[in-house]
């Protein structure tokens, strides 16, 4: 990236100005009077604007618009959101020039962009209550009152219901697991099938 980009509407619109474009070039006109403030020629694929030292523009608006130095916010939102630490070694090789900003910006579509993943689905991998139970086993940091520690939580993949053990030591895990499958048979007459668990 070796030119400043410029949005002629919005330029046009800050500096009471018009802009006429031919094969040659271009020139920059005062729209009340038509006086021709900057005329530049382009034999290339683009319009440039140049600012000899004895062409500057007379219009103090003018003048004004191209001296005033970009904000890294705007150069960052123009060049397809790059890093700062991009920003600044581009700065001094090229005609973007960019201040640093005060305090960190964070830009919404850059943090869309760092999503790694979609949303999980809502649906469920059993298709009946009890196909599937996920098992955890937490420990807390202060134990209660009633002197527990550890906690056996089940969650049924199909319903979501949810049931919480408090256990006084790591190895009660075991026995709580089997008294609930216990429980599952004789309360509802099913059988789990499949239990997921991370071996905690």
């Amino acid at each position: 990236m070796v030119h400043n980009l410029l949005s002629i509407r919005r330029f046009i619109a800050d500096n009471s100005c018009s802009v006429e474009f031919d094969s040659s070039g271009l020139v920059v006109k005062d729209l009340a009077s038509q006086r021709p403030l900057l005329p530049c020629d382009s034999t290339g694929p683009v319009y440039t604007l140049r600012f000899p030292a004895s062409a500057w523009p007379s219009s103090p608006v003018l003048s004004a618009a191209f001296a005033t130095t970009t904000s890294s916010t705007t150069w960052h939102q123009r060049l397809d959101h790059p890093g700062r630490d991009a920003l600044m070694q581009l700065s001094p090789s090229s005609d973007v020039r960019c201040t640093r900003p005060h305090g960190e910006h964070l830009c919404h579509a850059c943090q869309l962009d760092r999503h790694v993943r979609l949303p999980f689905h809502s649906s469920s991998h059993a298709a009946c209550i009890f196909d599937l139970v996920h098992c955890d086993l937490w420990t807390s940091p202060i134990i209660s009152i009633s002197g527990y520690k550890y906690y056996v939580v089940v969650v049924d993949d199909y319903s979501h219901y949810s049931w919480t053990f408090p256990l006084r030591a790591k190895y009660d895990a075991f026995p709580a697991i089997l008294h609930f499958f216990a429980w599952v048979s004789t309360q509802f007459g099913l059988t789990i099938k499949a239990v997921q668990c991370d071996n905690g």
